[in-house]
């Protein structure tokens, strides 16, 4: 039986190629710049250039972030491009709580509730939940659309706000 144990650090071959290789590096360049009519010079240039970070000098920065205007937010509701129904602060733009979904086909649209039973992971409770009850299954028509459904939400969540 033969045991094969490996040693520590790296091995004499490998340790003589790195120097010989080190020792003869501009040699190499030149050979490589010769057979590449330069192109070895300029990928290795080319390769540090990527690599150096941005510099800012003479660059316009814009912020894009929404500027805070209070520490106090001001609710609105919005119906997204993909029909969630959020309640989201005005000046910040951020949500601050799922309402419900609007489902449906071409043919007929419902406004869902943020409910257990409905599948949401996150669940209105409590007063914000009893206010939307009545709201539960609405139809989404020509005359009650997407709009008219988040200015009703928003006067019934504003006026209990208040």
């Amino acid at each position: 039986m033969d045991i094969f144990s490996k040693r520590d650090g790296p091995r004499l071959e490998d340790v003589r190629a790195k120097r010989l290789l080190s020792e003869n590096a501009g040699t190499i360049r030149k050979l490589a710049d010769q057979i590449s009519n330069g192109g070895f010079s300029r990928m290795q240039a080319d390769q540090a250039r990527r690599k150096q970070q941005p510099k800012p000098e003479g660059l316009i920065i814009h912020d894009m972030k929404a500027r805070v205007n209070s520490d106090v937010p001001e609710p609105y509701v919005k119906v997204s491009l993909n029909n969630r129904v959020v309640l989201v602060d005005k000046s910040t733009g951020m949500q601050m709580c799922m309402l419900g979904e609007i489902r449906g086909n071409f043919l007929s649209k419902k406004f869902v509730l943020a409910t257990k039973e409905n599948g949401f992971l996150s669940p209105l409770e409590g007063e914000l939940a009893a206010a939307l009850a009545h709201l539960e299954g609405a139809e989404i028509t020509e005359t009650f659309d997407d709009r008219a459904l988040a200015e009703a939400i928003e006067s019934l969540i504003i006026s209990k706000d208040d």
